[in-house]
């Protein structure tokens, strides 16, 4: 009986829920088993190179597009079956939103958080209040304005307030800050920090910014070849990497560079050999940006199986 409740609770307390999950467009399978999890308030961030599924992944979860195979819950809800009182739980941000020009920032964000009103609950009051909402996304000073007058950035913004004013359980981003100057960017990742800590939101962002990836994610997953072939923490995954560290040196007026994988013997017997004579010694090993940016090189330039079988090799 304790088992049969365990595995009840920990079924709950995954609001995301993917196994096995499959996608075939005619005869390419685009999506060839993915598999993970997500727990309340984690911050995902899912990484891969164009191509790779990513988009067809997240419209399967968000129920836009049905799978060819597999196990998909999401808040304890398959996304094909989905109704509206589960939608109301989700929020989306879209790279890019057909918006209404000539509806001013308050206007519209008032209007869109009315349908929110009727799935409201004690646990989570939806909508989120307008000016509390345009404060947080840093518009208070244009809630008055129409949206066709707002610059890039300041859309954007506004598209993050779109896919939040109903307090979603579940946030999904794609490529949430594109068009974001560095002070934007700072302010809309403290956003992000405040839904996942304050209010438990669970978050699926796409991007190709390993470097933001790692400042918001708890967890990354990297898909290419139509499966995760990473999952974990930027600093766990950096630590399994088992790339070749480079290491430079210089004696009697010469420089050197030797390549190995197990640096500190290397080091070990060349000071042993030489000891003082070495100077300038200089050891570095690829970081987990730039393994990744070399496997999406190679998968955009048609050698997808190789590179995927490389970056598996080094994050083993």
């Amino acid at each position: 009986m304790t088992t049969a409740r365990s595995v009840a609770v920990d079924s709950l307390e995954a609001v995301l829920s993917v196994s096995d999950l499959r996608m075939r467009y005619g005869t390419k399978d685009v999506l060839q088993g993915v598999t993970f999890k997500a727990e309340r308030g984690e911050v995902l961030a899912l990484l891969g190179p164009n191509g790779a599924g990513k988009t067809t992944t997240i419209e399967i979860l968000e129920g836009f597009r049905m799978r060819s195979g597999g196990e998909v819950s999401v808040l304890g809800t398959d996304p094909a079956q989905g109704k509206e009182a589960w939608r109301a739980k989700l929020g989306v941000v879209l790279q890019s939103w057909r918006d209404h020009g000539k509806w001013r920032v308050r206007e519209l964000l008032n209007q869109l958080g009315r349908y929110y009103a009727p799935y409201s609950t004690e646990q989570v009051r939806r909508p989120w209040d307008t000016d509390e909402l345009i404060a947080a996304v840093g518009l208070t000073e244009h809630a008055n304005h129409k949206v066709a007058t707002l610059s890039g950035g300041q859309r954007r913004r506004l598209d993050v307030a779109i896919g939040i004013v109903g307090r979603p359980e579940l946030l999904f981003l794609d490529e949430p800050t594109v068009g974001f100057d560095p002070h934007a960017r700072r302010e809309f990742h403290d956003l992000v920090h405040r839904l996942s800590d304050m209010d438990d939101t669970t978050i699926l962002l796409t991007t190709h910014d390993l470097d933001e990836a790692e400042k918001l994610a708890d967890r990354i997953l990297i898909l290419a070849g139509g499966r995760i072939i990473a999952d974990g923490s930027a600093d766990a995954l950096a630590q399994k990497m088992s790339t070749e560290a480079e290491i430079k040196w210089t004696r009697d007026g010469e420089r050197f560079v030797h390549s190995t994988l197990d640096a500190t013997k290397y080091v070990r017997e060349l000071f042993a050999e030489y000891g003082d004579e070495i100077g300038d010694l200089e050891v570095r090993r690829a970081t987990l940006e730039e393994t990744y940016m070399e496997m999406v090189r190679r998968f955009e330039t048609g050698q997808a199986d190789s590179a995927v079988r490389a970056f598996e090799e080094v994050t083993k």
